[in-house]
This record gives structure tokens, C-alpha cells and sequence, in this order.
């Protein structure tokens, strides 16, 4: 996470200081590891000379820190093919290597909780119960518990959704209904909810994911 951020932080301050040359660089990972690549193979960008040697560190701190990220990557994938429940993880759409990985790393076997809704309420995402008088007020998600697990469900949750948008034929009927019914961030949410429901069953019963039929 940390190098991830690193990598962030690095691109946008390459972006920034070429905009200061009125240089534009589009936005995207790929379009900066790209330029820096072309950079330090010799296309450097017309500005002053120590501004091209300010550059040519930047890009080459932002390329080392992607090789970083993608060896993480290629270490927590072999980690994740040899573990039995971060491969039954990994059945669930939207649970990648880095998610599986996470949740036993941090929960285990998942038996600690009592059923999958007190594992989403202990990640933080169920609403916050405002009700009084009688009458039953559902606010924001509480964000309690561990803001990495939830950041991480919530980013591939919306990964799924723009999935959905652009290619609605292939999605959840489920997944398709709620985009209509619920603006974008609050349906990525609840997405989240039930994807945390469905790990701890799939943790408890050690069984993989599989859709119930219509």
C-alpha cells in the first residue's frame, strides 16, 4: 500500500512539473510510466536543461517504484494460488489476489464472527442507525473497523460497476437493477455489503462461490 501510494505521489509530481512547462501529460498510470520510459531512452522534453535532469530523476524513481508494485503483485498471486481460502476467495467476482490475501490475513478462518452481516458491520459497512420516535432513519456507513479490508471491497466493487455500465448484456441482473434504482457510490456500497457477506460464508463453509440460480 505504501509503495502504491509512493507510485501515485510520484506521477502526479512528473505531471505537475511538466505542467509547468506547459507540457501535458494525460492522466493514467500507463501514460506515465510510458512518457518516463521514453524519457530515460533518450526523448527528453524540450524545457532547460536542469529542468531535464529534474525530470529524468522523477522517472526514474516512478519506474523503480512500479517494478516494486508489480513484484508485490507477482508474490501475493503465487501466495494466493497456494493457499486453499484465498483461492475460494477468489472465486467471488471482484475478489482479486491482493483482496483474498488480505481478508486471511487478517480474519483467518472468518469463525470469530457469527454470521456475514457482523463481518460487514465489524469492516464498517452498514449504515449508521439514526432511528427515533418510532421511525427508522438508515445514515452512512459507520466506516468502523479496518479501512484497508473496506477500501479494498469498495475499490473492486466499483471496478465491477463501471464493468456493468459499460457492457450491461454481461453483468448481474442483480448488479443491473441496483445501478438503476441507487446513484452510483451508494450502490458500489452496497455492493461491498453483500460481497462481505458472501466471504465469510465462503470462509466459514469452505466452499467456493457459486451464483444461485433465478
Amino acid at each position: 500500500e505504501l509503495v502504491v501510494r509512493q507510485r501515485t505521489q510520484l506521477g502526479n509530481m512528473l505531471r505537475g512539473l511538466l505542467a509547468e512547462f506547459g507540457i501535458t501529460l494525460p492522466q493514467g498510470l500507463e501514460k506515465a510510466t510510458g512518457f518516463a520510459r521514453d524519457v530515460l531512452g533518450g526523448s527528453a522534453p524540450d524545457i532547460p536543461e536542469i529542468g531535464q535532469d529534474v525530470i529524468r530523476v522523477l522517472c526514474r524513481q516512478l519506474l523503480s517504484t512500479d517494478y516494486l508494485v508489480r513484484w508485490h503483485d507477482l508474490r501475493l498471486q503465487a501466495v494466493a494460488r497456494a493457499d486453499h481460502r484465498m483461492k475460494l476467495l477468489q472465486t467471488i467476482p471482484g475478489v482479486g489476489p491482493v483482496t483474498a490475501s488480505a481478508i486471511v490475513a487478517t480474519i483467518g478462518s472468518g469463525r470469530q464472527f457469527r454470521n456475514g452481516r457482523e463481518f460487514a458491520a465489524w469492516l464498517g459497512l452498514t449504515p449508521r442507525n439514526n432511528s427515533s420516535g418510532g421511525k427508522e432513519r438508515l445514515g452512512r456507513i459507520t466506516k468502523m473497523g479496518d479501512q484497508y479490508l473496506r477500501k479494498l471491497l469498495v475499490v473492486g466493487m466499483t471496478s465491477r460497476a463501471i464493468q456493468v455500465k459499460v457492457r450491461p448484456d454481461k453483468g448481474d441482473p442483480w448488479l443491473r437493477q441496483l445501478l438503476e434504482r441507487k446513484p452510483f457510490r451508494l450502490a458500489t456500497i452496497a455492493m461491498a455489503n453483500k460481497t462481505a457477506r458472501i466471504i465469510w460464508a465462503v470462509l466459514t463453509r469452505e466452499e467456493a462461490w457459486s451464483p444461485r440460480p433465478a
